[in-house]
């Protein structure tokens, strides 16, 4: 007998078709009203069913969801410095007594000594009080090269529309009368101290993927909407931002038209106003500047100046020979092995640092230019590590350091410092929330359909022999990789679950499938458009071999956002693999993705479902499009957030509505705020952990 829950009597249809053609009407596009009062309605009928079924009130899983919010505000958590300013660090901090979090600063040398004396910038709790909002902070855009102005990004509950406000570094306030946005999508950009750059999608003019369709230069004490023109993309475009990086004692603005989520121009803005094209060719990316060396990673192919550079590695060009008027030369930078991708890049003082995959394994390495070339420095970093830059910088009268954190499943994170060539040191670490010789992990591949070799991780207990309840977690597109971190840490990946579900006995496994970015450019477009296929088969082929070496006895898989879709598609199309199903905030309703919040902006990803063409491959696999009334479906959980305004809440709202439209049973649970994240604290994600957490024992374990 299976235990999820039937919610059929809190929905108001009573039938459906079992599939719709693509000009049939949809009978749940009232569940696509954010803010309805019909499906607020529903929602809350469904999150109280589920919560009654899942026993949440009871003084088991109170006890659970403190336990896990108690890991999640622990304060030997480690203060990651979120940039260094010249001779200084940030660092934004949450704990209990403080949620939303702090923003804080200290001295660059003392951070790296492990020494630091923190003072507080802003304190968004008070804020978020006071104002009456709950304030998600999204990230600070300063100036340099004195760091005394930065333009403050925040969310009311999580969005990805922001206010930026100017902040005064030295006084610790914001600035009377000075830079402010209205609430929208966008970002802004130093040019200098009286200048800004904006990009934002207040007013309306916005592309079709909601995103601002214009870059506009705004002069201080003049008002935002008599700021000047500098851009301006088509309507078709996922949208255009502006940015900068800093070097050589300046700002170097740019203004990028994103065509898709994929193909992209790039323009330097020039300080007399001039702007001039880069050099790259439209797929690549800018990843940072190192003086005004700027730095790009490629994804595909390119030939520039009689020269091929691989998809894959890194270039160099200079902005201050294009700002003069002549041809950038164009460096090699580093070229990655076939068992190797790019991960992130962050440029220091005077070196480059660059952290790696090598088959899903972190290394990290420094690169120092010359007038010939780059030079490679290997910086240690533990086996089998996922390895995370957190910051790199200096300034006048500092090192050139970066900071980076080491982690594995049974180690905690670790935050290092490497510093002017010399040998790294520890600057912090996470408390062990248990003994890493309780677990133990072993790296497997299984062969997909087409022969492809899939890499995954497999977590057990220690000791433990035959086959376990397990869960498997994927994702699949969009570059990402999934890597091997502490199993406390990731909300994404169940959060602090992973801890107790192998507490009780239960296996965890991350397959690394195609789509994401484990192995660089080609791992990726492997799974794109029409080739979305692949990606499922190499997930059915580590759930096979799983299942054939007699490692699992029951298999539930769990995924968000294009991993929820992902999880939602093995629902439909291979529901004999799995024993239950962890849909989060999920597309769904992969024929209107387009249609919904920011879902336009990635049709380069998944295809156009007004292209003929495009919606014939898109159509076999939507996991909305394709539930069958009399299909034997696993269990599944879907949850996602009202706030949610990148995957809009009416995909998961329409899939459970099917699914309760056909008789299938299900749970659901939809947070009022978080944003696509899902929560907008460690007590949401704590309480969603475990949600997710007493839904896999109930269905995995008979618990």
């Amino acid at each position: 007998m299976r235990f999820s829950t039937l919610l059929m009597a809190a929905f108001t249809l009573a039938t459906a078709p079992a599939a719709h053609a693509a000009d049939d009407p949809d009978p749940n596009l009232w569940l696509e009203e954010v803010e309805g009062a019909r499906a607020l309605d529903q929602v809350r009928a469904w999150n109280a069913a589920t919560e009654k079924r899942l026993l949440t009130a009871s003084p088991a899983f109170k006890a659970l969801q403190t336990e896990m919010q108690a890991i999640l505000e622990d304060d030997s958590r480690i203060a990651v410095p979120e940039a260094i300013l010249g001779d200084k660090v940030t660092n934004l901090w949450t704990d209990a007594k403080n949620p939303q979090g702090l923003w804080r600063v200290a001295d660059l040398d003392a951070f790296a000594a492990g020494k630091p004396e923190w003072r507080t910038l802003i304190d968004l709790d008070a804020m978020s009080k006071a104002d009456g909002r709950t304030w998600v902070w999204k990230g600070a855009v300063c100036l340099a090269p004195a760091y005394a102005r930065c333009m403050v990004g925040l969310s009311d509950g999580g969005s990805d529309a922001l206010v930026y406000r100017e902040f005064d570094m030295e006084a610790g306030v914001f600035v009377d009368g000075g830079f402010e946005t209205p609430q929208a999508k966008g970002d802004v950009a130093w040019v200098d101290l009286d200048r800004l750059m904006i990009a934002t999608a207040h007013g309306g003019d916005v592309t079709e993927s909601g995103y601002p369709r214009q870059v506009r230069l705004w002069r201080r004490g003049t008002p935002m909407a008599e700021a000047a023109l500098l851009a301006e993309g088509k309507r078709a475009d996922m949208g255009m931002d502006a940015s900068a990086g800093a070097g050589e004692g300046r700002m170097w603005p740019r203004i990028t038209r994103h065509r898709d989520f994929w193909t992209a121009e790039v323009f330097h803005l020039n300080l007399d106003g001039t702007m001039i094209r880069s050099p790259l060719p439209d797929t690549a990316t800018i990843e940072d500047m190192l003086g005004s060396r700027v730095v790009a990673l490629l994804h595909k192919d390119w030939t520039y100046g009689g020269k091929r550079y691989a998809a894959g590695s890194l270039v160099a060009y200079d902005a201050a020979t294009l700002a003069v008027g002549r041809t950038a030369a164009v460096q090699q930078v580093y070229v990655p092995s076939g068992r190797q991708a790019i991960e992130a890049v962050a440029a220091g003082s005077g070196r480059l640092y660059v952290s790696l995959l090598e088959d899903v394994a972190g290394r990290l390495i420094a690169l120092t230019p010359s007038a010939t070339g780059w030079t490679a420095e290997t910086v240690p970093v533990p086996p089998n590590s996922a390895v995370t830059l957190a910051a790199a910088g200096g300034g006048a009268g500092s090192s050139d350091t970066a900071f980076y954190t080491v982690e594995t499943f049974a180690n905690p994170e670790t935050l290092m410092a490497v510093r002017d060539g010399v040998a790294p040191s520890r600057v912090a670490a996470l408390r062990a929330f248990f003994d890493p010789a309780a677990i133990r992990v072993a790296q497997r591949f299984a062969t997909s359909k087409d022969g492809t070799r899939i890499p995954y991780f497999v977590v057990r207990p220690e000791g433990a022999t035959g086959p376990l309840p397990t869960i498997m977690h994927a994702y699949g597109g969009f570059r990402s990789a999934q890597k091997p971190t502490y199993l406390t840490k990731n909300p994404y990946q169940i959060g602090p679950g992973g801890l107790f579900w192998l507490k009780d006995g239960g296996s965890f496994v991350i397959a690394n499938i195609r789509g994401g970015g484990e192995y660089g450019p080609a791992w990726h477009e492997a799974a794109l458009r029409e080739k979305r296929q692949n990606s499922f088969d190499d997930l059915y082929a580590v759930a096979e071999d799983l299942k054939r070496s007699g490692l699992t006895s029951k298999l539930g898989v769990s995924g968000r956002s294009q991993g929820g879709m992902l999880v939602g598609v093995a629902m439909t199309q291979r529901p004999d693999l799995f024993d239950a199903v962890i849909m989060g905030v999920p597309l769904a309703d992969m024929l209107r993705y387009h249609r919904l919040l920011a879902g336009a902006s990635w049709m380069g990803e998944y295809g156009n479902p007004d292209v003929p063409e495009d919606r014939a491959f898109i159509a076999k696999y939507s996991p909305y499009r394709n539930l069958r009334a009399g299909a034997a479906y696993p269990p599944v959980i879907i949850y996602t957030s009202t706030k949610d305004d990148r995957v809009h809440p009416g995909h998961a709202r329409k899939f459970a509505a099917r699914l309760a439209a056909q008789g299938h049973l299900f749970d659901y649970f939809e947070n009022i705020e978080g944003g696509h994240a899902g929560t907008a604290n460690a007590a949401g994600h704590a309480y969603r952990a475990a949600l997710m957490l007493s839904f896999a024992r109930r269905e995995l374990m008979g618990k």
